[in-house]
Formats: C-alpha cells, structure tokens, sequence
C-alpha cells in the first residue's frame, strides 16, 4: 500500500509582504497629505506677509538661505528678515523654529521684534517712514508705537511731538525716550477720553433713575439727586480732567498743539453747561453773590 503523503503548508510570505506594502502606501499617502498642507500653510503666510518665496518653493533651506542674505543688506531688507522669519516659523514643524534660528544666528526674542517690525512696517503705502528710520536699532524702537501713531507718522509726517525729521536725526538712545513719551501722552490723552465717557454714561444713568421717581415723591429727593449728579461732574473736572490738564500742561507746547486740544476739552465742558442753562433759562450765578447762594441752596439739598 503506498504511502499517503502529507501537503506542505502554504507559505506565509505573499501576505506579509501584502501587509507591509500596504504600510507602505498608507504612510507615503499621510506623508503626501501632511506635505500638502504644510505647504498649503506656508504659502498662505507668505502671502499675507508679502514674501516672496525663494524659488517660489517652500523648502525650509531655501527659506532660510533668503533670510541670512537679508540680514546681511538694509534696513528695507530687515522687513524681508521679518516676513521670512514668520514664513519660515510656518514652514517648520514644531520645536525646529529655535533649531534654524540657532543657525542664523539670530536669538529668538530678536527674531520675533523682526516678525513684529514686519507686521507693523510692511504694509505702509510709501517709504517715507523706512527712510527716516534708516537702521534697524531705530526700527526695533519704533515697535513701542501704536500702528494708528505709525499710520499718522506715514501720512502727515508727524505724531504728536515725533516728527520724522525728529527719527532721521535723533540718535538710538534719542528716539527710545521720544517713542515713549509719545506713547504715554497718546495714553493719558486716551484715559481722559475713556473716563469722559465713563461719567457720561454714568449721568445717563441716573437721568434715567431720575425719569422714574413718582411725581408725588417730595421735591427734596430730586434736589439731591441733581446735587449728586453735579458732585459726580465736579469730581471728573476737578479730579481726573485736571490732572489730564496739568500732565499735557508739563509736557511743553513749542507748537501750541497741546494747548489747542486742551482748549478743546474744557470748551466742550463750558457749551455742555451754557446748553442746559439755555435750556431751562437759567439765570447767570456767576457772580460771589449768586453763586454762595446757589452753593448754600446746594448743601441744604443734601
């Protein structure tokens, strides 16, 4: 009888090899896709910076050849740093920002004022401002303005006391105590601005409480209602448009503009009051007699 023999098992190896042809695939199709929106990312930063790619490529190398070159030119060229510098920060994936920038040269808290300077320089119309900066220490310091000081400085060729005269001529140290004290007066001219409004809408307030109370409720209770809706107005001129006053006041006025808008201000006070005088005919207290008068009548109300 002859002898059954046994099959030999079928080999494993066109399954495994299936297996990792499919790994394969797979990640050369998420590598594509990840590639496809880097570049997607970086183009769009590129575009909104203004930059213009190297070669019209993404590559990170190139990116970063284009920005040493740069560095090496102008001022002007420091935008370029700039705008590179964002495009390239999109180009890399993370933690190898710090990497490229290690060999640049360049530390990371300069490289962001270069961003910065980038997003606060490149879009102005003309170069009239560039041109007046002239260095990139100068640049660096003009980051303390606002980007409406800096739009002022580009159209009219002057904010506040800052003139571009003033940027082309003053030294580095010069320009750094200029920029700040533009900054602080545009600040306080802000805070009065912000506490008028305040006051306002705090009197509008109480107008309206006023418009509430019953007729039939005693005359004394709107009596110091009004008083203390004028006590509140005397505290913000007293007080906190003084002070303004005084600030804007120590600064100088070679060109007589502080005092023109400080003129502005508390012309705006007197014909909000001659207003309500007019409204209601009221007489004219402003001589010591009437006035005592009026103020004894005032106290009584509290």
């Amino acid at each position: 009888m002859a002898r059954k023999e046994t099959p030999a098992p079928a080999s494993k190896e066109p399954v495994i090899l299936d297996a990792v042809i499919a790994q394969d695939i797979s990640a050369a199709n998420q590598l594509a896709l990840i590639t496809r929106e880097t570049e997607t990312r970086v183009r769009a930063v590129a575009l909104q910076m203004g930059y213009q790619l190297p070669a019209d490529a993404t590559d990170p190398d190139l990116i970063q050849r284009d920005i040493a070159a740069n560095m090496r030119r102008s001022v002007e060229a420091c935008l370029e740093v700039g705008r590179g510098l964002a495009v390239l920060k999109a180009a890399c994936e993370h933690g190898n920002f710090v990497a490229r920038l290690d060999v640049l040269g360049v530390d990371k808290y300069v490289a962001a004022r270069f961003m910065q300077s980038a997003a606060k320089f490149a879009k102005l119309p003309t170069s009239a401002t560039l041109k007046a900066i002239g260095n990139q220490s100068k640049l660096f310091e003009m980051l303390v303005l606002d980007d409406e000081q800096i739009e002022e400085l580009e159209l009219t060729g002057q904010t506040g006391e800052l003139s571009l005269d003033d940027v082309a001529t003053m030294s580095v140290k010069e320009l750094r105590a200029a920029v700040r004290e533009v900054r602080a007066e545009k600040a306080a001219v802000d805070k009065v601005l912000a506490d008028k409004n305040t006051a306002m809408d705090k009197l509008r307030a109480q107008v309206k409480r006023i418009a509430t109370i019953p007729p039939d409720d005693a005359l004394a209770d709107l009596q110091r209602e009004a008083t203390s809706n004028m006590n509140d107005a005397l505290g913000a001129i007293r007080g906190g448009l003084r002070a303004a006053l005084i600030a804007m006041n120590n600064h100088g006025d070679e060109r007589g503009m502080h005092s023109v808008f400080m003129a502005g201000l508390v012309g705006q006070v007197a014909a909000e009051l001659a207003t309500l005088r007019e409204e209601f005919n009221l007489p004219d207290v402003s001589n010591a007699a009437d006035a005592a008068l009026a103020g004894e009548v005032a106290q009584w109300a509290k």
